[in-house]
């Protein structure tokens, strides 16, 4: 996975228009739905979770408002930052750890392990899935769920593809080149980012440039299905992202459930 060192905080600016609390309530009905809990109910005992690629906390802090005990684990250490600051700012005293989520530990066996916003995509080594749901089987108690989402194939190879998007603020703005390969169906996604910086010249701001390459797999929904099966989860759910739908052809976005 990437380690997001320049986007980190430029993330929230460029994502403003995510609905991030209607995504933590989606993600808390469904993890309620995988452990058989009463969908308003009160808990007897606050769920476990580790969630997997944090990022900047979008999803860690509303889901812990939800009345979830929540460590929260990434891979880049300027994502962490930012979001330890979030949790601060919002009153709340979380666990924050640098973790890959191929070889995930933990000390406590968890009633779930959540990755959002495409963390499964960004495991394009051979093997790394599988590592990542063997990995997850382990660390959770039995009749609990591993809860991930993954941009489709659909997504990579039509929407993304080849494409190139551009977004500018008064402070910032980036520029985002696709490349994807249909042999391999790794898509290479180049950014270049311009921060607007306290130095002038000629009474213009001056930007600073900085650039991060990131590559994320398309997989196959029969593929991670299959997969799953095959590391030990029982009961295996599939739906189109935000519903309880199953996936149609033209999903963007794909939800999974499986069940130890």
């Amino acid at each position: 996975m990437e380690s997001y060192s320049h986007l980190a905080r430029l993330y929230d600016g460029f994502m403003n228009e995510v609905d991030y609390i209607a995504w933590a309530q989606y993600v808390s009905r469904l993890i309620r739905r995988a452990l058989n809990m009463p969908e308003n109910a009160a808990f007897s005992r606050l769920p476990r979770l580790l969630e997997c690629g944090c990022g900047t906390g979008n999803i860690t802090v509303p889901l812990s408002k939800l009345g979830f005990d929540i460590t929260a684990s990434d891979i880049s250490d300027d994502m962490l930052a930012v979001a330890s600051e979030k949790a601060r700012s919002a009153g709340l005293r979380l666990s924050f750890v640098r973790m890959d989520m191929t070889e995930l530990t933990f000390h406590r066996p968890l009633d779930g392990i959540i990755a959002c916003c495409d963390c499964v995509n960004y495991l394009t080594g051979e093997g790394d899935a599988e590592s990542f749901f063997r990995s997850a089987h382990s660390l959770l108690k039995p009749g609990g769920a591993l809860l991930f989402d993954i941009s489709s194939k659909y997504k990579l190879e039509n929407v993304l593809r080849n494409n190139a998007f551009t977004e500018s603020r008064e402070d910032a703005a980036y520029f985002w080149q696709n490349n994807y390969d249909e042999e391999s169906r790794l898509i290479e996604m180049k950014l270049e980012f311009f921060t607007k910086t306290n130095e002038k010249q000629d009474g213009e701001s001056l930007y600073k440039r900085s650039s991060e390459t990131h590559i994320q797999r398309a997989y196959k929904e029969a593929e991670l299905m299959s997969l799953l099966e095959h590391c030990g989860f029982k009961r295996i759910e599939a739906f189109d992202a935000f519903s309880l739908e199953p996936p149609k052809p033209d999903s963007e976005r794909i939800q999974f459930i499986a069940v130890k």
